[in-house]
């Protein structure tokens, strides 16, 4: 549910808890999953303006490099245990039915500011191309999520309970942008510390598009 949609949205935000989640990660190490990498300057100065905008309201963006979630694989694990295990194998096998698709280069369109309850983003739109490329993965592994999938850029988790409404407002300079073209010239496997909220994502493997 997004902030954008008054009848169906979150009434306000939600806080991050800004702290290791050892209840989640148990011990393990990294996460990882696919994702598209975002190097345009006009869409990193949007995402920069779109951060100024929301102002105090975000915690700070940390090292994490800016990206577009394509799927969540889970922990990487040798001899996997727990239903959010992935084996190294099965990400073998989602590279190379990735790589399998022979995608030509194409665009995404980076669009105006919007919000889950914890989280505030840029729109995301395609023509089709991220469920295309979702499906292999998805045959491969079960993705987890716990909501559907939404394409979208992310400024940053919330730190200030504010009202929806409160939201709206103060995001409506940039609600209605026109879209910004994002050529996609690459797919990445990325992995980061689990233990650290907001840390550097590292790039564990790569599909080039032809």
């Amino acid at each position: 549910m997004l902030l954008s949609d008054p009848l169906h949205g979150p009434a306000r935000l939600l806080p991050a808890e800004w702290r290791d989640h050892p209840e989640w990660h148990r011990g393990r190490p990294r996460y990882a999953l696919w994702s598209i990498p975002v190097e345009c300057p006009q869409a990193l100065e949007r995402l920069r303006t779109a951060r100024e905008l929301l102002g105090d309201w975000l915690r700070p963006p940390g090292a994490r490099q800016a990206h577009i979630t394509l799927f969540v694989c889970g922990f990487p694990a040798a001899r996997p245990h727990h239903d959010d295990d992935i084996a190294p194998a099965v990400l073998e096998a989602q590279r190379q039915a990735l790589d399998a698709l022979h995608l030509a280069p194409f665009e995404l369109h980076i669009g105006g500011l919007d919000s889950f309850a914890s989280a505030a983003f840029l729109r995301v739109t395609d023509q089709g191309q991220l469920a295309h490329l979702r499906r292999p993965l998805g045959q491969l592994s079960s993705e987890i999520r716990q909501a559907p999938y939404v394409p979208h850029l992310t400024l940053g988790l919330y730190r200030h309970a504010a009202s929806a409404e409160d939201w709206r407002r103060r995001a409506e300079p940039l609600r209605h942008c026109p879209p910004l073209a994002l050529p996609v010239r690459e797919l990445q496997l990325l992995s980061y510390a689990a233990a650290e909220p907001q840390g550097a994502l590292r790039v564990e493997a790569r599909v080039a598009l032809a």
